[in-house]
């Protein structure tokens, strides 16, 4: 892999997360955003996440810098023209991920594979756009990308089995595993979590218990290292409430109806940790 290129486009949590791995993999590495400010803290999360590693003794610091020094920061889709791979880590807007990958399709060369690091949106019509549909594919990673092991491989309708054996060799290559998923709304992960945090929602938004109950409930009871309304809060209330309403429309069963306290929070800004106030407050 010493050779390879990959593209991340998205300098958020998760696409720095990505480009961490694949640079501590030996890809060089393009970290793409449209905004400088964020490409400097995707750059200063991962050097926080390395030096946590030589911390913890898993690597040492001259590898930390090797890893350092094959990612280039770019405001310039261009400077990715010649990747092998390009995942994509934006805002969850199906529109958006759609330009975004029209883009990418005249940028990039045509051997290239085009991943979405999306977490519920159809693989099917984000290849659609493009002229290469076959290698257009999804790669779910799990937050935080460089500690969660797991990465949901989702095929879309016109995905090639050579685009799908290369991005499960890829992904072994990084030290994850991959699990075939299709390409159904919220996939495995988010169609079976989200409506169990919806659920747990309902449960404090009838008054059954509160919410330090509910979650004590899960974590002691069914063994979960945190309990759902407190992993609603990491994992941001505005993006629950966004898989909920694509699980909603997309297969039209009231069960996954978004709780109107959920909304609520939405609207009032209550987003959770990442604005340290949600379901619980944080310093």
């Amino acid at each position: 892999m010493e050779n390879r290129k990959a593209m991340v486009i998205g300098a958020g949590q998760m696409g720095a997360g990505i480009a961490q791995v694949f640079a501590s993999a030996s890809y060089n590495v393009v970290l793409y955003d449209l905004d400088t400010q964020a490409l400097q803290k995707g750059i200063s999360k991962i050097e926080t996440s390395l030096k946590k590693a030589i911390q913890k003794e898993k690597i040492k610091e001259c590898e930390m810098n090797e890893t350092l020094a094959r990612i280039q920061d770019t405001t310039n889709l261009s400077n990715g023209d010649d990747a092998d791979i390009v995942i994509e880590a934006i805002v969850e807007n199906l529109e958006v991920k759609k330009e975004v990958f029209k883009k990418l399709d005249q940028i990039v060369k045509k051997e290239a594979i085009l991943a979405s690091n999306t977490s519920a949106l159809s693989i099917t019509e984000l290849g659609s756009v493009t002229k290469r549909p076959e290698k257009v594919i999804g790669m779910h990673f799990m937050n935080p990308v460089p500690v969660m092991k797991l990465v949901e491989v989702i095929r879309g309708l016109s995905t090639s089995e050579e685009t799908y054996k290369e991005i499960k060799s890829i992904t072994e290559s990084l030290g994850k595993v991959p699990v075939l998923v299709n390409d159904f709304p919220g996939f495995v992960s988010n169609r079976i979590l989200m409506p169990m945090i919806n659920e747990a929602i309902y449960a404090l938004y009838e008054g059954i218990a509160s919410k330090e109950a509910i979650d004590e409930v899960m974590k002691l009871g069914m063994n979960h290292p945190m309990g759902p309304l407190q992993l609603a809060d990491f994992i941001g209330l505005d993006t629950c409430l966004f898989i909920m309403e694509v699980l909603h429309e997309g297969f039209g069963d009231d069960k996954y109806r978004p709780c109107p306290l959920l909304k609520q929070y939405v609207k009032g800004g209550y987003l959770g940790y990442k604005v340290k106030r949600g379901f619980y407050e944080y310093e």
